[in-house]
């Protein structure tokens, strides 16, 4: 049990972080390189955006492929991607 504990207060501290929650949103359902991403997500710069995918990708949450030149990132982890479905049913409803 505590070990269980251990690993579900890290997902949560990894994904407390407003600009990895967003690349876990975007990389759901669709992989994305980082300058994909960064059309998206304008308001961090190119190095924290690669900075916070290192993080996701050393948690086992993303994972990468390169394609040609293109380096190419997109969502690893089931629980991850579970997790990020139930918020979206929680909290994205439409109104």
């Amino acid at each position: 049990m505590n070990d269980q504990v251990y690993i579900v207060s890290e997902i949560l501290k990894t994904l407390s972080n407003p600009n990895r929650l967003m690349i876990v949103c975007l990389l759901q359902g669709k992989e994305q390189t980082v300058t994909e991403l960064h059309e998206t997500m304008n308001n961090i710069s190119m190095a924290a955006l690669s900075q916070h995918l290192s993080t996701l990708k050393a948690m086992g949450f993303v994972d990468s492929i390169k394609k040609g030149q293109f380096i190419y990132y997109h969502l690893k982890d089931q629980r991850i991607i579970e997790i990020i479905n139930l918020l979206k049913k929680i909290y994205c409803k439409k109104l």
